[in-house]
C-alpha cells in the first residue's frame, strides 16, 4: 500500500461537477492499494498517517499530528499511486490491486481511520473520474509505503 499525503489548508474532490468530499485544515491522501496488501498493511499505514507529527506546534516545529490540531483527512482512491515508472516511458500498473479487491480494502482503510483516530475522514469515489483541489500548506508532501512483509506495527 502506498499513500501520498499533503498537508493542506483545505482540499476538496468533485465527481461530475458535485463536491463529494471536502475538508479544512488537514491531510489530503492519495491511496494506492497494491497486489499483496493485507489488513496489517492497511493498519500500519493508518497508524502512521494519524500519528505523523507534521503540523506545527507553538514554536513552529513539526511536532503535532492531524488529530492534535483538530484536522481532517480527505482520502482519494488512486490506483496510479501503485504505478511503476522505472522501465520504459509508459507507467506499469501491474502492481495495482484489481478494483473488485481494492475497493473493499480502501473502504476498510477509511473505516479504520475513523474508528482508530477520531479524526473526521472524507473520501473521493472509488473508480470515478475526480477533480481534486487543494491549497498545500508548507508545502509538506510525504510518501508512506509499506510493501508486503514491510515494517512491523511497532516499526
Amino acid at each position: 500500500m502506498r499513500a501520498i499525503l499533503q498537508r493542506v489548508a483545505h482540499a476538496s474532490v468533485e465527481v461530475e461537477g458535485s463536491t463529494v468530499g471536502e475538508i479544512g485544515r488537514g491531510l489530503l491522501v492519495l491511496v494506492g492499494v497494491a497486489t499483496g496488501d493485507d489488513a496489517d498493511d492497511v493498519a500500519w499505514i493508518a497508524r502512521k498517517l494519524t500519528e505523523l507529527r507534521i503540523f506545527p506546534d507553538d514554536a513552529g516545529r513539526m511536532n503535532r499530528s492531524v488529530g492534535e490540531v483538530g484536522g481532517s483527512i480527505l482520502l482519494v482512491p488512486n490506483f496510479t499511486v501503485a504505478g511503476d515508472c522505472t522501465k520504459g516511458r509508459r507507467p506499469s500498473f501491474d502492481r495495482a490491486m484489481a478494483p473488485e479487491v481494492a475497493r473493499p480494502a480502501f473502504e476498510a482503510f477509511a473505516h479504520l481511520l475513523v474508528a482508530s483516530s477520531g479524526v473526521t475522514v472524507r473520501t473521493g469515489v472509488f473508480g470515478a473520474h475526480m477533480h481534486v483541489a487543494l491549497e498545500n500548506d508548507g508545502p509538506i508532501t510525504l510518501v508512506l509505503e509499506r510493501a508486503p512483509g514491510g515494517p512491523s506495527e511497532s516499526g
